[in-house]
């Protein structure tokens, strides 16, 4: 009897644990796969041009140079050196030529 009880706990036991045992597949992922590229569309417009900006206002004319300076005063002239004398008359020499 002993064993009796024994067994029949641990059939119990293995028969409550096989029933709760469930199999849970996990469900397969999608995979999108892209198709063939299309034809390409047609070109777009060209935008059109902006407008001209502000042109900035002329700049005022500078004013001229300062007043011209006075001319200054001609210098004294100097006197004139003293005349030195006049030399003295010399002899006149005959040069001969030796034959």
């Amino acid at each position: 009897m002993k064993y009796s009880i024994l067994l029949a706990a641990l059939l119990a036991t293995l028969g409550l644990t096989a029933c709760e045992r469930t199999v849970v597949t996990p469900t397969p992922a999608v995979v999108t796969v892209p198709g063939p590229a299309g034809p390409t569309g047609a070109t777009g417009s060209t935008g059109s041009t902006g407008s001209t900006g502000y042109t900035g206002a002329t700049g005022a004319t500078g004013s001229s140079g300062g007043a011209t300076g006075a001319t200054g005063a001609t210098g004294a002239t100097g006197s004139t050196g003293a005349t030195g004398a006049t030399g003295a008359t010399g002899d006149t020499v005959v040069v001969v030529p030796a034959k």
